[in-house]
């Protein structure tokens, strides 16, 4: 555990709901409030292709590329579970956890499971892809070019399926541990782990 994330536990571990139950600082304000800017600005960049102005759609499009870029430079630089190297898993670690969900024993992760770690990746990765692709189509080189608005709309589709997976995951998840998941992503606490949860895949990452 490193000392940033041990100290930010710490301070946080004495603070208890009405029921008893610990809460811990998981998310930092910077991950909850990058987490719904993006929705925002990803949703709003889809909407307003149904009639909106185009000014909206690009200025939409850039904010989550930019959004994202911050969350790439955070992901090496913040504290705790915000860092890539607490949560993205090692192959071996996701092909277990993969199988333990499909036998129905999945853990709990106090920061992100390691599905949820690659399904964080890939959405990053669309993102970037859809706006390289959006912005290619505004130059000249690419303007009117059918593969690159064919590759863009690919993009969003397989996004906007991987949301619904995201969400329906994120539902699943709430009901089988018994805690709002999406409320913790408002709040960033989360119910203190057990000696049966796992904190979080530190030691297991990639990085």
């Amino acid at each position: 555990m490193s000392a940033d994330t041990r100290h930010m536990d710490l301070a946080l571990s004495s603070a208890s709901t009405a029921t008893g139950q610990v809460r811990v600082r998981v998310w930092d304000r910077f991950v909850r409030v990058f987490h719904w800017s993006l929705v925002l600005s990803f949703f709003t960049a889809y909407f307003s292709t149904m009639g909106g102005p185009r000014w909206l759609h690009e200025a939409s499009g850039y904010t989550a590329l930019a959004l994202v870029a911050a969350r790439i430079v955070w992901g090496f630089t913040g504290a705790g579970h915000a860092r890539f190297a607490s949560f993205v898993p090692r192959p071996m670690v996701f092909i277990a956890y993969a199988g333990d969900m499909l036998r129905g024993q999945e853990r709990r992760f106090l920061g992100h499971n390691p599905a949820a770690a690659v399904m964080i990746l890939f959405l990053l990765a669309m993102v970037i892809g859809i706006g390289v692709t959006g912005w290619m189509m505004t130059t000249d080189a690419w303007w009117g070019n059918e593969v690159v608005e064919s590759v863009h709309l690919l993009l969003v589709d397989a996004t906007l399926l991987a949301v619904a997976v995201h969400v329906s995951a994120a539902v699943y998840e709430s009901l089988k541990h018994r805690e709002n998941l999406v409320w913790s992503m408002v709040t960033g606490t989360k119910r203190a782990g057990t000696p049966q949860d796992r904190p979080e895949a530190r030691g297991q990452g990639l990085m």
